[in-house]
Formats: C-alpha cells, sequence, structure tokens
C-alpha cells in the first residue's frame, strides 16, 4: 500500500482531508484515529503533526505527505515538493522595534527569535548575514518585548499582531509558503495516481464549465473571450445558423466572461461546476 502522510491538526488539516476525500480516497471519521486504511485504493493514511510530516517521508518511513513548504525546508530532510495545493498559503517576514531595524544587514550579529530555525537560519547564511537564533514554539513576537531577542522571523498576516507588540516589518520576504505534497521517492508506484487525483481537485476548485448558445459566425470572436484550456467544444443546433459551444472557464472570471459573451451575441449562458477531472 502506497504510505501517506496527512497533518493530524491545525491549519491544514481540514482542508487536506477535503482534498482526498473529494480525490476519492478514504478518510478518518473519529480525530482520534491515528492510522487510516483504504484497500480499495491499495492505500494507507498516517495523521501526525503537520512539522514531523516531511521528516517521516524524508526517512523513507512514508512514502508521500501533505505539509507546509516552510515546515518541508524547515526540517532539512530529504524529502522534496512534487505538487503545490493552493490552500495554506502564508508569508514569512522578519520584523523588530519600531525604527530600529530598515534592512536586513541590520540583523548582523543581532538575536532572532522564531519557530522555524532551519528555514530562517539557511536564508540568513545565503545572505551573508550572521546572528544568534533563538528557536521558540509560538508566540515569537513576544521576545522582544520580553527581552529574549532583538527581532523576530514569523509568519505574517496583515501586521497587526506584531503592531501590537511594538513591532514593524522589515527586510525581504524570507518565504511565500503554502501546502505541498512532499516525497523522497517520485517513482513509487500509487505516486503518480495521487498526484493527478489531486490535481483534478485543484482544478475543479478553480474552472468552471459553462455552456452557451452562439450565432455560427461569431466563433471566433467568443473563442477569444473562452479559449478554454486547448479549445472549446462546438455543436451544431438545429438551426443550422447557431452553436452550441461549451468550455472550462476560470471560476473567478465567470461573471466577466458572461457579461463579454453576451455583449457579443451569446444565449443561453449557463454555468456548472466541476466535481472531478483528469487534465
Amino acid at each position: 500500500m502506497l504510505k501517506i502522510a496527512v497533518p493530524n491538526k491545525g491549519t491544514l488539516s481540514e482542508t487536506a482531508a477535503d482534498m482526498l476525500r473529494e480525490a476519492g480516497y478514504a478518510v478518518r471519521r473519529d480525530p482520534k484515529e491515528l492510522i487510516v486504511a483504504d484497500p480499495r485504493n491499495d492505500a494507507e493514511f498516517f495523521y501526525l503533526r503537520p512539522r514531523d510530516i516531511a521528516t517521516y517521508v524524508g526517512s523513507g518511513a512514508l512514502d508521500i505527505g501533505i505539509t507546509g513548504r516552510d515546515l518541508l525546508l524547515d526540517s532539512g530532510s530529504a524529502a522534496r515538493e512534487v505538487q503545490e495545493l493552493d490552500f495554506g498559503g502564508s508569508t514569512f517576514r522578519f520584523a523588530g522595534p519600531i525604527g530600529r531595524f530598515s534592512d536586513l544587514a541590520d540583523l548582523q550579529g543581532a538575536r532572532v527569535a522564531t519557530s522555524y530555525t532551519g528555514l530562517v537560519g539557511d536564508f540568513l547564511r545565503r545572505e551573508g548575514i550572521d546572528v544568534d537564533l533563538i528557536r521558540l514554539d509560538g508566540a515569537v513576537e513576544s521576545a522582544v518585548r520580553l527581552g529574549v531577542a532583538d527581532a523576530v522571523a514569523d509568519v505574517v498576516e496583515t501586521g497587526s499582531t506584531l503592531r501590537k507588540q511594538g513591532l514593524e516589518i522589515f527586510g525581504p520576504v524570507i518565504l511565500e509558503s503554502s501546502a505541498v505534497l512532499v516525497t523522497a521517492d517520485p517513482t513509487r508506484p500509487g505516486i503518480d495516481t495521487l498526484v493527478r487525483r489531486l490535481q483534478g481537485v485543484l482544478v475543479a476548485h478553480q474552472y468552471v464549465l459553462m455552456d452557451y448558445d452562439l450565432p455560427a459566425e461569431l466563433i471566433d470572436q467568443a473563442s477569444a473571450v473562452t479559449p478554454g484550456l486547448e479549445s472549446p467544444t462546438v455543436s451544431p443546433l438545429r438551426d443550422s445558423g447557431w452553436v452550441a459551444v461549451r468550455v472550462m472557464v476560470p471560476r473567478s472570471d465567470t461573471n466577466q466572461v458572461m457579461d463579454a459573451l453576451y455583449e457579443i451575441g451569446a444565449r443561453a449562458i449557463l454555468v456548472s461546476p466541476i466535481h472531478a477531472a483528469r487534465i
């Protein structure tokens, strides 16, 4: 069986389980379950702490797993990213007392608190900056006020939490992270199937099917608005002057595309969700 690691809790857990369910795999019903067998798909799921997944996969104990890019890079394991999963996005930045730091070079010799010493240490070494890294498991934004560190490196969303602690963001982005599939052996049987299924789920999330009727002489204009992934499907209607068109459209553009098609002359414009796909 393909041994797959899944986050057991945290921001990645629920969406990862939802994607696997949509991809046709069995998922746990009881949050206390640690292992779920899925003989129908020749797979077995292991629910683990997100921070540990890259280590298990990199060691070869498990074949593939879902974790954050930040956790993968911080682990230093032999696992590598094989597919971005388009959820769990986060941005890592440096922050320090207002007015004290203006750019990365100002960190030279400073104490920097973070929960990601591997990730941040590698970044600073590439930039030629030598600091004293202090590992904290959480609430790193309090480290400066409590005198433990001179600056912090952490996930930043709006920056409001940092500002409440008297800190401001400075320097370059350390990492743009998201959920990813990781493996140490992409040739392992079953991995290609898992990747294709999850890619199909991503397509279903990102696209819709659009059907519309159109005067036949306007097909070139309409195809410029809705080119599809390869090409629109065009079928004749009983009225020889009209055709029916079916095409995939980015979900975020749906209403703008409908407006543009109507202006061209399309009618009976219908939108349907995609539940699964293989592209």
